[in-house]
Formats: C-alpha cells, sequence, structure tokens
C-alpha cells in the first residue's frame, strides 16, 4: 500500500464525520479509527504492513567484518522467558530476600521472579526443573513479551 495514498486516506478521515475506516489491498489491512471525543485521531496499522512500509527505508544488510569474533554456539541451557510485558522484580517485596541465585536449584513449577503488569503482581514459575545458571534481567527493570529471564541448566 502506498504511503501517500495512506496519507491522504487520513486526510479525508479526519476531514470528515467518518469515525473509523478498515482498507485491504493486496494482502494488507490498515484500519483509521477517530475518536467521537475530538481528542486526536488513532491511526492503527496491521502488522504485517509495517516490515513493507519501511523495508526501502533501512539499509542494505552488509557482511559483517571480518575481525568480529564468531557468534557463540548455542548453548544447552533451558530459557525461561517472561510470558507478560511488564517490570520484572526478583523479590516479592523490597526488602525481602530473591526468590532464587545463580546456583540454586529449583523445581519444576517453582516461583522464580515477579512481572508487574498492570499493577498485577504476576508470579513467574520454572518450566523446567534443574539449576540457575543465569539471571538475564537487571531488578526492577522492564521486559518484553518472550524475553529470556532465567537460563537454567535442565536436570
Amino acid at each position: 500500500m502506498d504511503l501517500a495514498y495512506v496519507k491522504k486516506i487520513l486526510k479525508l478521515v479526519e476531514e470528515s464525520d467518518v469515525n473509523e475506516i478498515e482498507l485491504e489491498e493486496k494482502g494488507v489491512r490498515i484500519r483509521i479509527s477517530k475518536h467521537a471525543n475530538n481528542a486526536a485521531p488513532f491511526y492503527q496499522m496491521a502488522p504485517s504492513m509495517m516490515p513493507q512500509m519501511y523495508a526501502a527505508a533501512l539499509p542494505a544488510p552488509t557482511a559483517p567484518p571480518a575481525q568480529q569474533p564468531a557468534p557463540v554456539a548455542a548453548t544447552s541451557y533451558h530459557e525461561v522467558k517472561s510470558p507478560i510485558v511488564g517490570t520484572f522484580y526478583r523479590a516479592p517485596a523490597p526488602d525481602a530476600a530473591n526468590y532464587v541465585e545463580v546456583g540454586q536449584n529449583v523445581d519444576l513449577g517453582g516461583v522464580l521472579c515477579i512481572v508487574e503488569a498492570m499493577k498485577l503482581m504476576n508470579e513467574i514459575e520454572s518450566d523446567v526443573a534443574g539449576k540457575i545458571v543465569k539471571v538475564c534481567v537487571e531488578n526492577g527493570k522492564p521486559v518484553e513479551y518472550n524475553q529470556v529471564l532465567f537460563l537454567v541448566e535442565a536436570a
């Protein structure tokens, strides 16, 4: 979908009484909504459209220089990933001990940390029994969906 075409549609929606419009062209879908309360219009694009729109603006990938070290081989450690977006906490309270430490053995279903999302404290449990090898996130830092939180050497 041509960016100039999208801009024309945005302008038409802003100037009209239409509150929402959805278009699809060649498998690319775009939905434009504006709020009736005179707030700024809200525009939402389908995720499939984003790479197409920005691919031309990105520089072409280049081969890495010969001086760079080779990538580290994949490890046999199990990755415990965040199931949600939020804030990572290693302990149940600021003055409490951490749930787990590096070198500590954990059981299947044992609580490893908390991820706070929308004022809800979500306990993240281990999905494998084993030994904690690495804590991959700093306490109090934001985490993304599917971000690796811990590396566990499976038992």
